[in-house]
């Protein structure tokens, strides 16, 4: 179908557009151009589509620099409200049925660029009162891309696309997620109940204080992806082809910076050197690895909460979660820790996006890499996931999740690490020998260290107090 669009065969649906490689024919009711419907015919590749995300941040991009080049002189006030209004139409979601390309095209995102280009100036031109493909009074390449490259563009893009969903999606979700743990840490602080470690018994804790661990850890993380934003923020928009500013006028990029800043509300600068930004994307991979430790951080919080609440009869059943539909279709009654599940596929699918990230990131050659597309793709996925994993899992699951507090009193009260409590008393030897003579004979602490003569009842109770194990001794 798209070669045909090419060859013309559809001309009574189509109308012809130009560009450097001669005529093409594109669908009558798109606004795209040419170089778009060429890389729909040479770039038909899987179904991931480029990311919505991106191309909004782009019309920004386009606005901006529209703007600033009006002030300067290169564009008329027509001009400049014509792009303007048509790039606040992709900017806001408007045109986005005209944004059909794949994320598996060249490497420095150039058709997406043209893809905007084309579909501004083509609605600009309709505004204007003239035909698609007339590029009058405004053209792609001279007024919308002007004093403009892929190459500046593209990653100025990207990184107003991930700054934007994280501090608009993923914080908001992450730090929901962490006041629902932090409330179930301040409900559960006075539940008492055994340590684990190496998945074997070990001292007490409070269930509040094992959960203020993963409040800690989920502040932790977005600590790291707040302070990777930092990176994020520099745009490499003014260096045009290969960093060195060409074609631009003096203190271009540091203008169309501040003018994004104004408009998205975020701090953007313009980059400290565009080489660096050009040739390499270290800022994104290092954003990747953010997104990563929040990942690991998910993971291990998830499989934490699933171990806990594994039974209902047959596992450690201290915690009891939400029943929101039926585990299985073979087995009655049947729940399952389904958002657990969810989480951790989620986490582990953004480790794979940070591998991606991290080998892409490697590639860049000389004054740029062509990585771009797929980068983009990984980051904006797992900005995405994790944002939407993180709302549901508090809503879904850590708001209506209970204790078990008779099962947790049980374990407690069968652990042989509480005679961890009679070492200062008796000695590392002989509180072993408590417990393994309670292990042996199926006893309680209590039975065998009256079996061994160690301690009376009293002197037992007084020791082994689970309320006096949760902290540092007082003496």
């Amino acid at each position: 179908m798209f070669n045909d669009f090419l060859n013309g065969s559809t001309m009574n649906k189509t109308r012809v557009e130009i560009d450097g490689h001669g005529k093409v024919h594109v669908p009558c009711d798109k606004y795209w151009g040419a170089q778009t419907q060429r890389s729909l015919t040479y770039f038909s590749i899987g179904t991931d589509m480029m990311p919505i995300e991106l191309i909004h941040a782009y019309g920004i991009v386009k606005k901006a620099v529209a703007l600033v080049n009006c002030e300067h002189g290169l564009l008329t006030k027509a001009q400049c409200k014509l792009i303007e209004k048509a790039a606040a139409e992709v900017a806001t979601g408007v045109m986005d049925e005209h944004f059909p390309l794949r994320v598996w095209m060249t490497g420095s995102g150039t058709q997406t660029n043209m893809n905007v280009n084309e579909v501004i100036a083509n609605r600009a031109s309709e505004l204007a009162g003239n035909p698609l493909g007339s590029h009058d009074p405004i053209h792609p390449n001279d007024h919308v891309n002007l004093l403009q490259s892929t190459n500046d563009t593209f990653p100025s893009a990207m990184h107003m696309a991930v700054a934007t969903q994280i501090q608009n999606h993923l914080i908001p979700s992450v730090r929901c997620l962490r006041d629902g743990l932090l409330e179930k840490s301040k409900e559960w602080k006075a539940i008492i109940k055994i340590g684990r470690t190496h998945l074997q018994d070990a001292t007490p804790l409070t269930l509040g204080q094992e959960f203020s661990g993963y409040v800690h850890m989920l502040d932790d993380g977005m600590a790291r992806i707040e302070n990777a934003l930092q990176g994020i923020y520099c745009l490499a928009l003014g260096g045009t082809a290969v960093g060195t500013g060409m074609n631009t006028y003096p203190k271009f990029s540091e203008q169309a910076c501040k003018k994004i800043a104004e408009l998205t509300g975020l701090p953007f600068t313009t980059t400290p050197n565009a080489f660096a930004a050009q040739g390499a994307h270290d800022a994104l991979v290092a954003m990747s690895g953010a997104l990563r430790g929040l990942a690991v951080s998910l993971l291990k919080i998830a499989n934490d909460i699933r171990l806990l609440a594994s039974g209902p009869r047959s596992g450690l059943g201290e915690l009891i979660l939400p029943e929101n539909e039926p585990g299985s279709s073979f087995m009655p009654g049947k729940v399952n820790p389904t958002q657990c599940e969810a989480m951790a596929m989620v986490a582990t699918q953004v480790m794979g996006n940070d591998a991606a990230v991290g080998i892409a990131g490697a590639g860049g050659m000389l004054e740029m890499n062509v990585y771009k597309p797929l980068m983009i793709n990984s980051l904006l996925q797992s900005i995405r996931i994790l944002g939407d994993s993180c709302g549901n899992f508090d809503q879904y699951l850590v708001r209506g999740m209970q204790a078990n507090e008779r099962k947790i009193q049980t374990h407690l009260d069968n652990s042989l690490m509480l005679v961890t409590a009679l070492s200062p008393a008796l000695g590392y030897r002989k509180a072993t020998a408590v417990a393994q003579y309670a292990h042996e004979h199926n006893t309680t602490l209590k039975a065998a260290c009256q079996a061994l003569g160690y301690l009376d009842e009293a002197q037992f109770d007084h020791l082994v107090d689970p309320k006096k194990m949760i902290g540092p001794s007082d003496s």
